[in-house]
């Protein structure tokens, strides 16, 4: 009997110890971390695409500017 009292004794405590260990926040954890990189890469792949989709237009617009500029220069005679 005693080492069945004994057993359970041993398994509370054990219990306890476990129940402790979880309530702990000291800081990070691995989840924690994978959910950060999870949303960056969501974030980057997000950004990526719509630079992707509007960056031809903008090139577009930025070479017809130089090309612009460069043609109103050449043609005032300083």
């Amino acid at each position: 009997m005693k080492y069945i009292v004994a057993m359970q004794n041993r398994m509370a405590m054990l219990k306890a110890q476990a129940l402790n260990c979880l309530k702990k926040k000291e800081g990070q954890n691995t989840i924690e971390y994978v959910l950060m990189l999870v949303v960056v890469v969501g974030v980057a792949g997000i950004a990526g695409m719509l630079i992707k989709k509007f960056l031809p237009q903008l090139w577009e617009q930025v070479t017809g500017k130089i090309l612009g500029g460069v043609g109103t220069a050449a043609n005032n005679d300083y």
